[in-house]
């Protein structure tokens, strides 16, 4: 009887190339799952405004429209009370604010908004985020609100916004606070530097991962666990809302810095710096920066606490706040 041995020794070798196809495909479909997962998780398109504006703009909440910009605002207290503007930092919202309005609407109108290119305001139509665009569109909406003049407070970005102002319009600025304040140049970033946003970085339009998120606010808060689930949402959705992270780009490029010394010089408000002592973003040491310079400042630092004071802890970082404008 003769053996085909041909045959035999061939079936096992069809069974293992059948066993690597099978091992084969199913690696296929497990690197294709994996990167169908990936590309959902970095997909973040803009959250519908609508929904957006139910959730974020209730009562209070109004919108004025000032040279083309629909501004968010909200504008609290009696109107014929002293009116304090509160201007948010970068990434922000005037929901910042929020826990200082209700110290201060008992004897103060306050007025709070999102700056153009964040929260609901989102993108100006414009695409011109200078910050002489913003001293045009504060006065803009002062004269819209039937303010003359007004105690004035920025924090970080806002803080900047705040001090020019108070240098090119002083008729119209009664006192100011200035909490953790941009405008001197560091390490990296030069008077006169126009930074160009790389191409690549247009994909930040299309994503915006929690994780990345988190990792951006976190260093704001003296302690993280201010940075509460509900708080951290109301954050990235606003970031999320149409145009602004296009904005935020488009800001990138605008912003370049200039001396501030020739600008804080002409301030004739007298002036508070507020600063936590925490603070990892604009250390508290910067105060000198602006000691140096102003006319009439003073600073307070508040220990244990970061670069949102207002929101990690609102009563003891609004009570000097009161008083200076209280004098």
């Amino acid at each position: 009887m003769a053996f085909d041995t041909a045959g035999v020794q061939a079936a096992p070798r069809r069974a293992t190339r059948a066993r690597v196809r099978r091992v084969l495909t199913w690696l296929g479909v497990a690197l294709l799952a994996g990167l169908v997962g990936l590309l959902a998780w970095l997909w973040n398109p803009d959250r519908p405004r609508a929904a957006l504006e139910t959730r974020y703009a209730a009562a209070p909440s109004d919108f004025v429209t000032v040279d083309g910009v629909r501004l968010h605002l909200r504008d609290t207290g009696p109107r014929d009370a002293p009116p304090v503007l509160l201007l948010h930092g970068f990434g922000s919202s005037l929901h910042t604010w929020e826990d200082w309005a209700r110290i201060l609407e008992g004897d103060h109108r306050v007025i709070r908004i999102d700056l153009p290119g964040f929260g609901l305001t989102g993108a100006d139509p414009t695409r011109d985020y200078t910050d002489e665009r913003a001293v045009a569109l504060l006065d803009g909406l002062l004269d819209r609100l039937g303010v003359a003049r007004t105690d004035l407070v920025g924090s970080s970005m806002g803080g900047r916004i705040a001090w020019r102002y108070a240098a090119e319009r002083p008729d119209r600025v009664r006192r100011l606070v200035l909490m953790a304040p941009d405008g001197f140049a560091s390490p990296g970033r030069a008077y006169g530097q126009v930074i160009k946003v790389p191409f690549w970085m247009n994909l930040f339009t299309l994503t915006l991962p929690a994780p990345m998120v988190r990792a951006g606010l976190e260093p704001a808060y003296a302690d993280a666990a201010k940075l509460t689930p509900e708080v951290f949402r109301r954050y990235r959705d606003l970031l999320l809302a149409p145009g602004v992270r296009r904005a935020i780009l488009d800001r990138t490029e605008d912003n370049v810095l200039v001396p501030p010394e020739p600008f804080l010089r002409q301030i004739a408000a007298p002036v508070l710096l507020l600063w936590g002592e925490a603070d990892r973003m604009v250390p508290a040491r910067h105060a000198a920066d602006y000691e140096r310079v102003l006319r009439d400042s003073r600073t307070v630092v508040l220990p244990g606490l970061g670069h949102v004071p207002m929101e990690e802890d609102p009563a003891r970082s609004a009570a000097p706040v009161r008083d200076f404008l209280a004098e």
